[in-house]
Parts: structure tokens; sequence; C-alpha cells
């Protein structure tokens, strides 16, 4: 039979497997603001001290101007508009009482922190961008008629302080709960200059439970730092439930103090244990679900291998280059909608998913059909021919989008994080990746069991020649089974794209991995490919945490090749021609 003369393919595997072991600052002290006026140093920190803690407390020429620019709304444009065009006393009313959304003011805060709005001659508001490319406000668009006088909008100390208890007090008066916990975050970053009169205020108004927490959490901060010793020793034992690093940040000062009342010494060493533990299982916590991330990554890379590997018995060293043409696809969707779909740029993912799998599922069925048909049954030929392959990919990546790395925009409805709690944060993008592996498995498991495609697939993995036999076109189902995991490869490059660096070498980073993975959970075997992405993923995270990144590899390349020996045929054993 053409394929019984294959040799074993875990040599080349731990080939495979021993290579891989070898493998603007600066500080100002005095500003000038629209008008030429200067403000030195102490002047500002006066003003900054005032603006948090008595916040309230504006002066009667300060609200005078407020009224003045809110009555001018309708003729001076937005909110980011007037700012712009105010003098230094009206920006500082604005943002004692700012006009405006919370959302324009997050837009405010995020242009100055990136160093990006400016004012022309006549006061208009402008976007200069990192590429030196001037874009009009609010319209957005770009504009080569550049004024004479463009003068950077930055921020003065009093400036800065009022920006940031703003944002606190637009946020707090929100109607989201998101928006008044993340005022509450503000107000914690400043706690030695907020008015404690602010917190009682916005506890007797909450109704959200989780913003509730978080303001009464913050008030004991204050107790414990402002109050009497019973005052403090119930502020600790209410802090000894916390996880913010912040909080075991002043626990551990204060213990550090000497004179210590004996009563509120033993408070804080049961809160300083009580929060220290809290915060190694948020810390642990995170690493793993980082590590869940990880093995979703590999498992969508190593899943189109899975098929193609068992199906086929070849070593396709050309599989990471098909992940690296799914980010590229990304990359050029993402071109395609910002040039001619601006209005919908931030859905460019949606349309890149599928573009992704099917320029991926197209070249690996060419490559099946030109290269690696006429290799059956020569795995070395096969192995070296698909390797060089790669080598002619990523040299026609490099040759049309140059050597440097391109760069993948995350969209806006992925971007930031879900706060579990003060110490434990994850990012949206990677929660994203793991729903959806969980998809992919589920349509891949569905696809193999449940479908006549996947019943011929099954049919030519375990007996090529009894399928043959009762009429299945085996040449086809190899080319298509082949494309079906070379377009999974695409969708595992278009989910990296989203959370690392899109360049020619991309799938050399996961070629290695991918295939301990497939070894490791069982050649052609689905869930074997799950378990064993997920046991190296976590394992690897961990591993790194503890003996870092180069040794952690090194490990677990060692330990796989361990587990090859003891057990070659992975974690389920394939029932087929394999065995026979």
């Amino acid at each position: 039979m053409q394929y019984a003369a294959r040799f074993s393919i875990y040599a080349p595997l731990r080939l495979l497997a021993l290579m891989a072991l070898c493998i603007t600052t600066f500080t100002t002290m005095a500003y000038a603001d629209h008008d030429g006026q200067v403000h030195d140093h102490d002047t500002d920190t006066a003003h900054s001290e005032q603006s948090l803690v008595t916040p309230v407390n504006v002066a009667t020429s300060t609200q005078a101007s407020i009224s003045n620019i809110s009555t001018a709304t309708t003729n001076s444009g937005d909110a980011i508009q007037q700012f712009v065009a105010g003098d230094f006393s009206k920006r500082q009313a604005m943002l004692s009482d700012w006009p405006g959304s919370a959302e324009s003011l997050d837009s405010l805060v995020e242009f100055i922190a990136n160093d990006e709005l400016y004012q022309g001659n006549g006061g208009q508001t402008y976007l200069l961008n990192k590429d030196d490319q001037l874009f009009t406000y609010p319209d957005k668009k770009e504009t080569a008629d550049w004024p004479s006088d463009l003068s950077q909008i930055t921020l003065t100390n009093a400036l800065r302080s009022a920006l940031i208890f703003g944002q606190a007090k637009v946020k707090l008066e929100s109607d989201k709960p998101a928006q008044r916990l993340q005022a509450v975050e503000i107000l914690a970053d400043n706690i030695d200059q907020v008015d404690p009169a602010i917190i009682t205020t916005a506890a007797a108004n909450e109704d959200s439970a989780k913003v509730q927490k978080a303001l009464t959490a913050l008030q004991a901060r204050i107790d414990f730092k402002n109050g009497d010793l019973p005052t403090q020793i119930a502020a600790v034992n209410l802090l000894a439930d916390s996880d913010n690093p912040q909080v075991l940040v002043d626990i551990e000062s204060a213990l550090a103090a000497d004179n210590l009342d004996s009563a509120l010494e033993a408070a804080l060493i049961d809160a300083e244990s009580s929060v220290s533990r809290r915060i190694e299982i948020s810390t642990w916590t995170g690493h793993i679900f980082t590590g869940m991330s990880t093995a979703s990554i590999l498992l969508l890379a190593a899943l189109g291998l899975a098929i193609t590997f068992g199906l086929l018995g070849v070593i396709n060293m050309a599989h990471g280059e098909l992940i690296m043409i799914g980010a590229y696809t990304t990359y050029m969707v993402q071109n395609f909608f910002q040039a001619y779909m601006p209005d919908m740029a931030g859905w460019y993912l949606l349309a890149a998913i599928p573009a992704a799998f099917l320029v991926s599922a197209i070249i690996g069925m060419i490559i099946e059909r030109i290269v690696i048909r006429p290799l059956y049954g020569r795995e070395l030929e096969t192995l070296l021919a698909t390797f060089g392959v790669s080598l002619i990919l990523m040299q026609l990546v490099r040759m049309i989008f140059g050597a440097q790395n391109v760069e993948v925009s995350n969209v806006a409805w992925l971007s930031g994080a879900y706060q579990v709690s003060s110490s434990l944060v994850l990012p949206y993008n990677r929660i994203a990746i793991i729903g959806f592996t969980v998809i992919v498995v589920a349509l891949l498991v569905y696809l193999l069991n449940k479908t006549r495609f996947g019943l011929f697939i099954r049919a030519v993995t375990q007996n090529r020649q009894m399928a043959r036999a009762v009429g299945i076109p085996s040449a086809r189902i190899d080319m298509m089974a082949f494309g079906l995991g070379s377009g999974l490869a695409g969708m595992a490059g278009c989910a990296l794209a989203q959370v690392g660096n899109v360049g020619p070498d991309l799938g050399q980073t996961y070629i290695i991995d991918t295939f301990l993975v497939v070894v490791v959970g069982g050649v052609g075997q689905v869930w074997g490919a799950v378990l064993a992405a997920l046991g190296l993923g976590v394992s690897g995270t961990v591993l790194e945490i503890g003996i870092g990144a180069v040794l952690a590899k090194i490990v677990l390349l060692v330990l796989v090749i361990l587990f090859i020996q003891k057990r070659p045929q992975g974690l389920f054993a394939l029932k087929g021609r394999f065995v026979e």
C-alpha cells in the first residue's frame, strides 16, 4: 500500500524539538496661557490643592466665565473646541464644571495625553498625529492648509488637577455604573486631595452594589489616613477584604511607623495577611487567564495542522506561513475599510475573519496540489519542500509589504479590559480570542462528526484504500482537507494580529509549539489538541513566571520530548492506517 512505507512520524518532530532548544519626559516650572499669562509652580500647586480639596467652591468670576461659555456653546463649537479657544481661567472653569459629555472629556484627556491637540491662529482646533498629519476638528479630515502659528495645547499643574477632578465629577454624575466606577478609581489615585464630602454624597445616592463597595473602600482608606484610633481600626478591619495593591502599601507603611498602638498593630498585621493573600489569588488568576489565552492561540494554530497531519501524514513546514498570511490578510482588510469605508472601519475584523480563512485556504490547496501531492509517501522530501515553500512565502511578503512589522489596530469594541477587581484585569481582546476559539472548535467538531465531508475525512484518515473502494474521491478530500486546515491557520493569524506584531517572521514564532501541540495531543485528534494546547499554554505561562521565558521554553521542550519517548502516540492514539 502506498502509505504503508512511511517511517515513524515522530522522529522528525523530535528533531524539530531539539532544533528549537538551540534556537518624553521633562518638567516645567512656569507656564504661559493663551493670553500670555505666566503661572509659576507654586501658584499651580495652590490651584491644584483648591481644585481637588474644595472642588465646588469656584470663584464668582470663574462661575461667570463658565456661564458665558455655556451661553456661547452653539456658536463656539463643542466643548473641546471651547476649551481650546478659552484662556486659562475659562479652561479651569470648564474643567471644574464640564459642559459636555463624559465621552467628550475622555476624548480631551486622550488628545492631550497623546500630544495631539493643537490650536490655530484664530482659535481653531486641530489634531496632529505622530505621522505629522494635521486634521481639522471635529470632522477629523486631513488638511494640507497648516496655520502659520500652530500651538500645542498643554496643561499647567492647576489645569491637570482640575482635569483629574473634572473627570471624576462628570463620571460620578453619569447614569452608567461603569463610568461611576471609573470616577472612584480616579479619586482613589488622588486620595490625598479628595474632599471626603464628595464620597459621602456619592455613596448616599449610589444604587450600584459594585460602585457602593468601591466608595466604601475609598472612604475607609481616607478614614485610615485621617481618622482617630477607633476610626482607623474600623477602617483597617474593613480594608482587610480588599485586594488593592495600594491598600497593601498603605498598611505596610503604617506598620513601619514607630510607637504604634498595639490594637491597631494587630489589626494591621491581620489585614496585611488577608490583603496579600487576596492579591496573590488575583495575580495567579490573571496568570492562568493569560495561559488560557495563549493556549487558545496555540489551539487555533494547531487545529489545521492536526487535520492535515492526521489525514496526509505530511509535516507541513509552511503551516506557520499560512498563519502569517492570515495576519497579513487582516492587515489588508483593515486598510481597505479605512480607505473605502471609513465609517465602518471599526468593524473590519468581522470581514477579516472569513477573508483570512479563504485566502489561506486557497493558498493551502495550491500548495497541496502543486508541491505536496507529487511527494506523497516521501516524508523527508515533503518536509524539505514545504520548508522551501515557507521561505518563498516569507520572501514574497518581504517584497510586497517590507521587512518591518505592519500595524494592525485593535477594533474599538475589543479595546480596554474588564476589571474583575483592583488587582485583576482581563483584556477584552484576549477574552474574545478565547470565545472565538471555543466557537471554532465547536464548529469543527460538528463539521467532522455531523456532515458528509467530515465523514469522508474520517474514512480516508482511517483507511484510504477502503474509502477509495466505496467511491470516496480521496484526492479531492486530501485537497479540501488541506484547504480546511490552512484556512484554520489563517483564522489563527487573524486572531494573532489583535494581540501581537504582524511581520514576515510571525509564523516561525508558533510553528514549533504548534507541532508540539499536535504530537502531544495525538495525531489527527481534535480533543487531544485541545487538551495539549491548554496544558502547554498554561504550564508555559506558569514556568515563565518562575524561571524566565528562555528557561521555561527549554524545560517545556525537554518535558515534551520525554513525554513523546514514553507515549509516542500522544494523549489519544489514532485508529486506522497509521496503526496498521
